[in-house]
């Protein structure tokens, strides 16, 4: 594939262009094909170990949404966007857990359960000491993190416009959507700007310089 695939000018331009809509055309949907290939680029955002301790939730169905947008302080993106994407962490890992991901890496990569002894003591060790120490929870919710920032950048390639939310009651969140063993932390709304009707539209992006905020050493 190589470097040259994306013109960085291009890629500029398209972060340059995207914003956090506050007010999306109802009437305009992102077509089935798009959001199968976010959901693609969702699935291949990097984690720690690659474990990936969160699930995407992509909701479509209305009635849901009014509800989920009552627990979301009545915030329209809920509602209006056209896809609504709810990342929630994995609560806890288990041994099982990661006994099942080196099952799944021994599958995928061709390789025996014995090859993978030593990884899996690693995994194993990690999660004794995120659990032990009480940074489970907050290891998994960035890792989650990580998987949304994957969808805004590629949302924003493709021209789909994109809302990253935490404005919302998790514990709501989770009881509407059945979670349990999982926690909503992030929200994300997709779709299209109405930018006659979104006070944001027009207002240039206002980011600190980047010689403030980067720094070469």
């Amino acid at each position: 594939m190589g470097r040259t695939q994306v013109n960085g000018e291009e890629l500029l331009e398209r972060l340059k262009w995207r914003y956090a809509v506050k007010q999306y055309d109802r009437e305009r949907k992102i077509t089935d094909e798009d959001i199968a290939i976010l959901e693609d680029a969702v699935t291949l955002a990097p984690s720690s170990y690659g474990l990936q301790p969160y699930k995407v939730l992509v909701v479509t169905d209305q009635a849901v949404r009014e509800k989920l947008r009552a627990a979301a302080y009545g915030q329209s993106q809920i509602t209006d966007a056209s896809h609504l994407v709810i990342f929630a962490y994995k609560k806890t890992l288990t041994e099982k857990d990661v006994e099942r991901f080196i099952e799944h890496t021994g599958k995928v990569r061709g390789q025996e359960r014995e090859a993978l002894a030593e990884f899996a003591d690693v995994l194993n060790g990690a999660v004794k000491r995120a659990t032990e120490g009480g940074t489970m929870e907050s290891w998994n919710s960035r890792q989650a993190y990580i998987s949304l920032g994957f969808l805004l950048e590629s949302a924003a390639l493709l021209g789909i416009d994109a809302t990253p939310m935490e404005g919302f009651d998790a514990k709501q969140f989770n009881e509407i959507l059945g979670l349990e063993d999982f926690s909503a932390v992030a929200v994300c709304a997709l779709g299209y700007r109405d930018s006659e009707n979104d006070w944001l539209a027009s207002l240039p992006k206002v980011r600190l310089p980047k010689e403030e905020l980067v720094e070469r050493i």
